[in-house]
């Protein structure tokens, strides 16, 4: 049968415009598909920054469906779900972005940090530094090493904390030395040996010689054993080289001062304290050592504070022994007590938890230092 080149001819155009038809239809399709995926993604974006986070999750779910290999979808959709406390979600999205072959080495690492995230915030902490050890050795080593540092503090795993701190020392990440003086402190309450606590503690001086908290706890130690003379010598220190913190160990100076014949020296460093800072605390001790000398004036050192600062705690004070009937003194002081109680709290500078004892380390939001050594009247 012989070939008609008339149909060849025919043919070829058809063909032609068939192909051009079939691209065009896919050029469009294509535009439409990258059309919808940034208006979903910016659509979530609006939601987010509008907070509101549900609508946003539905839209970032909208655009993974419709692109399921955008990572970065998937990381901001996955981030939402633990910023919303949905660990579990969370966690099923990093893993898929994990199980994936098509991942760069930056986002398998960055889906392996935000994995370790999950778990920390849901408290899964073993899971959590078991996600983050293979990122010790990647360019997210700070932020792994800080994640870890929150995850032995939060399990009270001192030793480990310590050692982290020095790593992120040894990268330039920050000075980390008070934090560590807190963790020898820490380790060395928890020490049955005193021997072994009070070297402990001395480790922790030399690590950080103006913190506070180290030479407070020697302090106490060497007074535990008798060991009175040390432990004055290391409150007039901590007072010379940290003035601030002098409201929380001038009880114990006027404590110590007539066991170790120093009621005139600590008197006037007493005084020369309240004179700088004011403290309620400072002048309760030298109402308290003024006391032990034979000297009772302290009704006018509580009235003159009143006139320079309206307080309750002081006038709680001033009131206590003041000449009133028998049965009106219980009655006042009762009530002024229960006024001024709210007072005498400590709050923390970082999250505004309040505490009627001092802490280090806050118990809302964990930060170490965050508490100021004055209370709340006097701030």
């Amino acid at each position: 049968m012989d070939l008609d080149i008339s149909w060849i001819f025919l043919g070829l155009p058809i063909a032609f415009v068939l192909g051009w038809l079939a691209s065009r239809f896919d050029l469009r399709q294509l535009r439409m598909e990258n059309r919808s995926n940034p208006k979903a993604y910016f659509k979530g974006l609006n939601y987010l920054l509008n907070e509101q986070q549900d609508q946003a999750i539905d839209a970032f779910i909208e655009a993974v469906q419709r692109d399921p290999d955008t990572s970065e979808l998937h990381f901001a959709l996955g981030n939402l779900f633990r910023r919303r406390g949905e660990f579990e979600r969370a966690v099923r999205v990093h893993q898929h972005l994990l199980a994936r072959a098509d991942l760069s080495k930056a986002d398998r690492d960055r889906a392996q940090y935000d994995l370790a995230l999950d778990f920390v915030k849901a408290g899964i902490l073993d899971r959590a530094e078991a996600a983050l050890q293979p990122l010790l050795t990647t360019t997210l080593a700070p932020q792994a090493l800080l994640a870890l540092l929150s995850i032995y503090e939060r399990g009270r795993d001192w030793r480990q904390a310590a050692d982290i701190s020095l790593q992120l020392d040894g990268q330039g990440q920050g000075n980390f030395a008070v934090r560590r003086a807190h963790y020898l402190c820490e380790l060395a309450a928890s020490e049955k040996d005193l021997q072994a606590s009070e070297a402990l503690l001395i480790q922790a001086i030399q690590t950080a010689p103006d913190s506070a908290r180290p030479r407070i706890a020697l302090a106490d130690l060497c007074e535990q054993q008798n060991r009175l003379t040390h432990a004055c010598d290391q409150l007039q220190e901590l007072a010379r080289l940290v003035p601030s913190a002098m409201p929380l160990v001038a009880s114990a100076l006027a404590r110590l001062a007539p066991q170790v014949q120093r009621q005139i020296p600590i008197l006037t460093l007493l005084q020369d304290s309240y004179h700088q800072l004011q403290s309620l605390d400072v002048l309760d001790a030298i109402v308290n050592l003024q006391s032990s000398m034979g000297q009772t004036d302290g009704k006018a050192l509580y009235s003159l504070h009143l006139n320079r600062h309206p307080s309750l705690i002081a006038a709680s004070q001033l009131l206590s022994d003041t000449a009133l009937s028998p049965e009106q003194q219980p009655q006042v002081q009762r009530a002024l007590a229960h006024a001024a109680k709210p007072l005498r709290r400590y709050r923390c500078a970082a999250c505004g938890f309040e505490a009627l004892q001092h802490f280090w380390q806050c118990p809302g939001c964990q930060a170490w230092d965050s508490y100021p050594p004055r209370r709340i009247e006097e701030l």
